[in-house]
């Protein structure tokens, strides 16, 4: 497979798994899966949270996809890398830069201020309804004003 074609399935992967992961925040986990979700907007009593499910689901199909693809390097494999590099696009944005995790790191970016500003917002609410800003890269114009 041509390279610039595995990389274009790539990025257009992740442009997917966000525009997803939008709409399975919006709706479903904060629908009828809130009963797991809501662990994400409660105090965290450790390390982990009930929440993570989701992400471990979404880790175990891109290691699934890599593996039976993995002797073809078809599309599938590129997806799965695709859905990987979110996750670890996810993992450094959300888990460690918005909620601190880890200590998180100091940033005058105005970009990077604006999501963790709209996520600060999403999590205004400890219950169901009502929230907002559901996306992880994307948020509206209000949160990149100084």
């Amino acid at each position: 497979m041509i390279w610039y074609y595995a990389l274009g399935i790539i990025a257009l992967t992740i442009v997917m798994m966000e525009l997803v992961s939008w709409a399975l925040h919006k709706y479903l986990f904060h629908g009828p899966l809130w009963f797991i979700h809501k662990t994400h907007h409660q105090q965290r009593h450790g390390f982990f949270e009930l929440n993570d499910v989701f992400s471990l689901g979404f880790g175990i199909l891109s290691c699934w996809l890599m593996w039976d693809n993995q002797t073809t390097l078809n599309y599938k494999f590129w997806i799965g890398v695709g859905i990987s590099v979110y996750g670890i696009i996810y993992f450094i944005f959300h888990d460690w830069f918005i909620h601190n995790r880890f200590k998180a790191f100091k940033t005058e970016n105005k970009y990077l201020k604006g999501i963790r500003r709209a996520h600060k917002i999403h999590h205004k609410s400890t219950e169901k309804m009502p929230s907002e800003e559901f996306g992880l890269l994307w948020a509206s114009k209000k949160y990149f004003k100084s």
